[in-house]
Formats: C-alpha cells, structure tokens, sequence
C-alpha cells in the first residue's frame, strides 16, 4: 500500500487551544477512491468482516458489512490477520480498564473513519466516547450505520471531533472532553503521514490527559525506519525508540507483543496468524498531570495565597 506523505501543521497557542491537522500535500486529491487512507480504512474493515465471518471469530462487527463496497470481500480465508489480535486486544482493555476504574467515563478514539467501536462496545453507561477521525470518511460511514440500524448504547453519548481541525483540543472540550476527568484514550487507523504527526498527537494526548490515565494501540512500524534505520528489524532496538519516544511526552510505555496477544486469547489463535505484523502494538500510562490539573491546582493555590495575605493585612 502506498503511504503519502505531507505535512502537519501544529501550533501551540494557550491551554486548550493547541492546533493540529493531519493534512497531505496540496496535490492531494480528496475523492475517496483516489485516497489511500480511505483504501486503507476499507482494507481493515475487510478483515474485520473476514474475521467476523470466520468459524470461530476473535471478534463480531455486526456492521461492518455495511461500511463495504458490494463485492469487495471475495477471498474469505480462515487466517488470522495481526490487525484482528490488535483489534481484539484494544476493544477488551477498554472495556476491562473502564469497568475497573471509577470515574472513567471519557474514550478519546483517533481512528480511520470506519471504525465501529462506538455502536458495537457495551459500554458502561454515562460514557462519552469521542471519535477523532477524517470528517468525509466519517460522514459517509455515520448514514450507512444509520441506515443498518446502529445506535449507540443506551445512557452513552458519541461526539466527532474531526481529524482535519485546526483546533482539536478546543473542540474536543467544547463538546464535553474534561481534563479533570479520568480518561482512556485508543490510536488505530487515524492517518499519520510523518514522525512528527504522531508526536503532536502524543502532545495532544499529554495535554489533555489525567496523570494515570491510559493510551493504547498500533502504530505503524515505519514511523521508527527513520530513527532505527537498519535496525527496524530488531526487536530491542523497536523497544527503546518507543521508550524514548513516549517518555519525552511523559509516557511510560509497554510495547505488546502480537504473539502473546493470541496465545492468551486462545491456544490456536498463534497458528491462525497469517503474517508477521507491519504495526507496533502498545499500552502507555501517562505520568504528568494534565493543564486541567495544573491550571485548577494554579487557581487553587492562587486563592489560598490571597486569603493568606488578607488575614495578613487585618491583623495589621
């Protein structure tokens, strides 16, 4: 698949107003069938409809099939493809990590446009799951599960913050995102054209997140060629690139072998496993305090210091 390659405009302004947009070249051609991030979106959501029709599927994506061209799923083999394990594995974190942490009520999801996790996810009620993704892709795919009948959990609310905005911290507060709030956030399929892309969606993610909270998902292995080099192959030197990486932002981060994903899963998921992945798969606890947190701790610690200095005063 070809990947194109542009540039990301990022601009720090204030607190919530942090800008950024995953953006191509000028020449860059938004019909959907010229776009290969939209090829790519139809291409995972192939494999999660193969694998939802297999024999004895890791996952069921009850409306995926409306997300796909006619005809567009011919080979329907049994392999199991390494994007259906990650799948697999970030649809159960969220799922385990919201139903074990009080609080959590906000899922940040950056994501190609067709990914079903909205409508298809029981989610704990009272939770708000945002979708950042590209806003064409996704208002085609929005009326396609309108029409086949997809809701979203009853007491849960979704929201799209679209991945083109300049301003998608602010947006996503506009619409309810809150700082001082326990969050988990997931990264498949959003488009990222560069290096720099993800680091200014770690960025995003730093600002925006309660120390503790959760980032989990693939990304793809070519973003590392370029530090790691010749050295891509190597599994410690993938390790220490994504350390490095993720730690710079105040991340501490586990990178999740594939392997070890189906053997928990299920003894014969690993023989099921058609090739060897072309994406890292992670978990990241970030360890900073959101601005939220520290403009609300600024503002606390500001009051107190002036009470302090009026009761100073009258005992003059």
């Amino acid at each position: 698949m070809e990947v194109l390659r542009g540039r990301v405009h990022f601009f720090p302004f204030s607190t919530h107003s942090t800008y950024f947009s995953i953006r191509a070249r000028a020449s860059f051609k938004v019909q959907q069938g010229n776009d290969p991030f939209f090829q790519a979106a139809i291409e995972r959501a192939s494999l999660r409809f193969r694998e939802s029709h297999s024999p004895d599927p890791l996952l069921i994506d009850p409306y995926v099939g409306c997300l796909l061209p006619c005809n567009s799923v011919e080979d329907m083999d049994q392999e199991l493809h390494p994007y259906c394990l990650a799948t697999r594995f970030i649809d159960d974190k969220l799922l385990e990590t919201m139903q074990s942490t009080d609080g959590l009520k906000q899922v940040v999801l950056l994501t190609d446009g067709l990914d079903t996790r909205p409508y298809r996810l029981n989610w704990p009620t009272s939770t708000l799951v945002f979708d950042i993704c590209p806003e064409k892709v996704f208002r085609g795919a929005l009326q396609k599960l309108q029409d086949a009948g997809a809701k979203i959990p009853r007491g849960c609310m979704s929201f799209h913050v679209p991945s083109e905005s300049f301003d998608v911290e602010n947006i996503l507060c506009s619409k309810g995102f809150s700082g001082t709030r326990p969050s988990i956030w997931a990264f498949q399929g959003l488009p990222v054209v560069n290096l720099e892309s993800f680091k200014d969606i770690l960025s995003t993610v730093s600002n925006l997140a309660m120390k503790g909270c959760l980032f989990l998902g693939e990304l793809p292995v070519w973003l590392a060629e370029m530090d790691v080099g010749d050295h891509v192959g190597d599994l410690s030197a993938i390790k220490k690139w994504l350390d490095d990486l993720f730690m710079s932002y105040g991340f501490r981060v586990k990178m999740i072998e594939y392997d070890e994903v189906a053997r928990n899963l299920r003894q014969d998921s690993a023989k099921r496993v058609s090739e060897v992945s072309t994406s890292i798969l992670f978990v990241a606890e970030h360890l900073r305090f959101s601005d939220d947190q520290m403009e609300t701790w600024r503002t606390e610690f500001q009051r107190i210091e002036e009470e302090g200095d009026e009761e100073g005063f009258e005992e003059l």
